[in-house]
């Protein structure tokens, strides 16, 4: 495989990396420590030119090529693959008077967001800003403000991209629907995408935060949690987390964002401050750019083991499975409130989101036994829940396919787009559409 692949250098301006070169074992580590990427080399692309470059070289030698730009929702299927790196690629250019912003494909949700803020506008960021733009708009993207906008797929007006020829292309719903359409959520298997077009939205205030209580208060906790969520507005949304960190006690936290005046959010809120007193409350009001700090993620790569479900409903059966006993080994576990814009038409292949809640799992597997301690209670959990077997497509793990996310009818429509698009399998995506 090696003799394949040692012309890269000839023919990219980025730096390619091999195996035996320094750097290499670093280069092809995606963000999920936990994932081995199996692959023959790294390009870092410096241009557009160097992404079709690359693409030409992978189809005249019968190869595949991955396209990431820090490596999230990485999987083994990239094994033998061109592992391309795009985060060099980060062009970013704002419209205010359109309200419409170029960001190219390496340009993460914090920088969008941090660019966008100025001008009393916002992107759709979910949880962590580290993460690129254009990677979870591929995948759909489940946003803060997804219960007001929708997908974060469905705000994204053109694509720049090169297409399995090596071409550059731009695509929207005028020139190629049917591409525009499949690339709004799925997913990797049809170009590599250099530089998307998206609409902005206002967001002249915001409020938001992170109240945190000891694990004995979780009853309570719950119970204001489905009340607030029972009546929220589409410009609120609030997140619940059960916690459990190593070497601390059992918390359980409150996380929202409203797209509004503070006064206005303080009201739709009340029910939390009804509660004991919290451990601490950061709700302020923020700028758009601060988001990434509710939740306060990791920004650094780590291991990680994740499960995903939809929740078409949290009653009092749910509420008391969730809280009847601790959630070790697992980190967290977290429902976001759906509903709103998710229950919309959309231009894309998930379509509505009827389920009320997402419910996110997730452990740290330190050891093998870990790790199996961390699939079993992630499968007891979903197994006492009642989830409706879909999941979205951001949020596939290891070891799942594209079966999960999308309606039969739009997973037959993206296999027939990919053989029209992919037809020798020169991109190759964490998810493959024909897997």
């Amino acid at each position: 495989m090696t003799n394949k692949v040692n012309d890269l250098r000839t023919i990219v301006r980025g730096r390619v990396l091999l195996p035996g070169d320094d750097g290499f074992d670093q280069a092809r580590r995606p963000w999920n420590l936990a994932v081995e990427q199996a692959v023959p080399a790294v390009v870092e692309a410096a241009d557009d030119a160097d992404v079709a470059a690359v693409v030409r070289f992978a189809r005249a030698r019968e190869m595949a090529v991955s396209a990431q730009p820090n490596g999230h929702g990485a999987t083994t299927e990239l094994d033998g693959a061109i592992l391309l790196r795009t985060h060099r690629l980060d062009s970013l250019q704002i419209d205010p008077a359109a309200r419409r912003a170029r960001v190219g494909a390496g340009v993460s949700s914090g920088g969008l967001q941090a660019a966008a803020a100025p001008y009393g506008l916002t992107g759709l960021p979910g949880s962590s800003p580290v993460v690129s733009v254009t990677g979870v708009a591929l995948g759909g993207g489940l946003s803060w403000f997804g219960r007001k906008h929708g997908w974060i797929a469905d705000s994204v007006t053109a694509f720049d991209i090169v297409d399995a020829e090596g071409r550059p292309r731009r695509i929207t719903a005028d020139t190629n629907h049917d591409l525009f359409w499949a690339m709004r959520g799925g997913g990797g298997s049809f170009a590599i995408v250099t530089a998307l077009e998206l609409a902005l939205h206002r967001a002249p205030h915001l409020y938001g935060g992170r109240l945190l209580w000891p694990a004995e208060h979780a009853p309570d906790v719950m119970d204001a949690y489905r009340q607030i969520t029972a009546t929220a507005p589409d410009d609120l949304t609030v997140w619940l987390d059960l916690l459990h960190f190593p070497g601390s006690d059992p918390m359980i936290a409150v996380d929202a964002a409203y797209l509004g005046q503070a006064a206005a959010a303080r009201d739709l809120l009340s029910p939390l401050d009804r509660l004991p007193r919290p451990l601490t409350d950061s709700r302020r009001t923020m700028t758009v750019a601060e988001l990434g700090t509710i939740t306060a993620e990791p920004t650094d790569p780590s291991a990680g083991s994740s499960r995903a479900e939809l929740l078409t409903q949290l009653d009092d059966t749910a509420a008391k499975t969730l809280l009847a006993d601790p959630i070790a080994p697992l980190m967290s576990v977290q429902i976001r409130h759906l509903g709103g814009a998710f229950t919309r038409p959309s231009d894309s292949p998930h379509g509505p989101i009827t389920e009320p809640y997402a419910l996110y799992l997730f452990g740290v597997p330190a050891d093998p036994a870990t790790t199996e301690a961390i699939t079993a209670r992630q499968r007891a959990l979903t197994d006492a829940l009642p989830v409706s077997g879909r999941k979205p497509f951001t949020f596939l793990s290891p070891g799942e396919s594209v079966a999960d996310a999308f309606p039969p009818a739009a997973l037959r429509r993206l296999r027939d787009l990919e053989r029209h698009h992919n037809p020798r399998n020169t991109f190759r995506a964490n998810f493959p559409i024909s897997g």
